[in-house]
């Protein structure tokens, strides 16, 4: 028997505020009218979309984070389209990126960034069984709950290897890029897989205990220089710091990836995490040592104000703009037909209804 899936779109959610921006777009804090639930939606302009060349990435994200589901991400719940815009309606995590509180000369004990690390090698071990390599783990994608708990966002550049293959493609935040995305190839690619995000996390957990990086770089660096640094340049490691977290980031950080940690089952039978409960953290039982402030958005503001005032087409006069377009019908002469394949490929989801019948099913 076919189930019936509900189609949802923008009138169904009231837009509550502006919070950020993200590589799908931009970000607000949303509530479902029926429901009532809280949520967080990723807008893009679909024009400016396609002007940019990041339409095969924007339809990418969507396609892998139909899949997901676990604690430690962020999950998707919705997405649709109207004539300007391509939505997409996840987890609100209102407890702010870890970049966000770097900013602000947070201090994070060793304590809650071991804790950091289990909750994301969790999340890391269940998309390696999606054949997912996420391939840009750093603190602005990872975002806290109210209760500080971690989770994983932004699989814009994600890539999915199956049956043993390899990523070749280039991709990622450099200072957070492994060594041998760097590596000069002629010809024939070796590739790489997700031993790069296991690397990502070591410089992450590394930021969080030092507030800065194990290696100077930029965006702008060259990929030899950068080779170079990795290795003459070696990572300092505070006295302060217990000889059990070194251990774990240099094998973290280890520039030979078949010598690396890169797995959940390698860092488990780690002596240092002899002591963690896996259960207790998959469950979100260990509190985090650091708890976001409750009292306000641990974001910028001036992510609100842009919209309101700098924004062309701000979300929340949406609708008036769409009904003044259709008695203008055609007269903003927009190049409709390069929309075609974005108007094509995103579909109706709707999760909470995708849990009572498989795609199989979907008409």
């Amino acid at each position: 028997m076919k189930i019936f899936i509900p189609t949802v779109n923008f009138d169904h959610f009231q837009i509550l505020r502006a919070i950020g921006k993200g590589s799908f777009g931009k970000v607000c804090i949303v509530q479902k009218k029926d429901t009532k639930k809280m949520y967080a939606m990723k807008y893009m302009n679909k024009l400016k979309c396609v002007e940019r060349n990041e339409v095969r990435n924007a339809l990418k994200e969507l396609q892998i984070m139909q899949n997901l589901e676990h604690p430690f991400l962020v999950n998707f719940w919705y997405s649709f389209q109207d004539e300007e815009d391509m939505f997409m309606v996840v987890d609100l995590l209102l407890g702010g990126d870890l970049r966000y509180h770097l900013q602000q000369n947070v201090h994070f004990s060793e304590s809650t960034v071991k804790l950091y690390i289990c909750e994301l090698a969790l999340a890391l071990g269940y998309l390696s069984t999606k054949h997912i390599i996420h391939r840009d783990i750093k603190p602005d994608n990872i975002l806290l709950d109210e209760h500080g708990h971690v989770h994983l966002t932004d699989f814009n550049i994600a890539a999915i290897v199956k049956d043993d293959l390899k990523a070749t493609s280039i991709a990622g935040t450099k200072p957070y890029m492994a060594p041998e995305l760097f590596q000069p190839f002629e010809g024939f690619h070796p590739g790489y897989s997700f031993s790069v995000d296991w690397w990502s996390l070591g410089v992450t957990a590394y930021e969080l205990l030092r507030g800065q990086r194990p290696y100077v770089m930029r965006s702008s660096t060259p990929a030899n220089e950068i080779l170079q640094t990795f290795h003459k340049v070696h990572p300092s490691y505070p006295a302060g710091w217990s000889l059990e977290m070194k251990s774990l980031l240099r094998k973290l950080m280890c520039i030979d990836a078949q010598k690396r940690i890169s797995c959940l089952a390698e860092l488990q039978d780690l002596d240092y995490m002899s002591d963690v409960n896996w259960d207790s953290v998959l469950s979100k039982q260990l509190p985090p040592g650091f708890t976001p402030n409750k009292r306000r958005l641990n974001c910028d503001p001036t992510f609100e104000l842009e919209e309101m005032i700098l924004e062309s087409k701000p979300l929340h006069k949406k609708k008036k703009r769409l009904a003044r377009k259709t008695r203008d019908q055609g007269s903003d002469g927009s190049p409709q037909v390069r929309l075609s394949v974005i108007k094509s490929e995103v579909i109706i989801y709707n999760r909470p209804y995708l849990h009572l019948a498989t795609w199989s099913t979907y008409v």
